[in-house]
């Protein structure tokens, strides 16, 4: 039961994003932005699975639609929910990568650099591997090369 609570604890004293923000740069990836970060990756990963969970109904409940028009309808709205699922599909995979990431100590850290990634980058994109400025290269040189 002491671990429960102690979860219980631990859970209540996430930080926020305006704590995060707040933080001083030495502070960088310490163990309450760690958990801060692990939390929200968690949160993404359910929604992604309840989503995935939510497209599997709805498929098995399809009917038959003798319409034409009806039937091909659904169709493309099934069409369309498939591929934004499998657009999550990849997006449940870089979150899972990311918790990876912060189990070995790796996570905020620029994949190509060794610099910190930063914390308003990494709230709006979570799963972010590189820095923006390394993001921008790789982006320059996927533009001039077709990489």
């Amino acid at each position: 039961m002491a671990s429960k609570s102690a979860a219980a604890k631990n859970q209540s004293h996430l930080l926020t994003e305006k704590e995060l923000l707040a933080m001083p740069e030495s502070d960088y990836m310490n163990h309450d932005q760690l958990a801060f970060f692990r939390n929200r990756l968690k949160e993404l990963e359910q929604e992604i699975l309840n989503n995935a969970d939510a497209t599997t109904e709805n498929l098995r409940e399809t009917q038959f639609v003798p319409d034409p028009a009806d039937r091909a309808t659904i169709e493309e709205e099934h069409a369309l929910e498939l591929r934004t699922r499998d657009r999550e599909r990849k997006l449940l995979k870089k979150v899972q990568q990311a918790i990876t990431r912060i189990d070995a100590g790796e996570y905020g850290w620029c994949e190509e650099t060794g610099e910190p990634i930063g914390v308003p980058r990494l709230l709006a994109r979570p799963t972010a591997t590189l820095s923006l400025e390394a993001q921008e290269r790789r982006e320059m040189r996927q533009k001039l090369y077709g990489d």
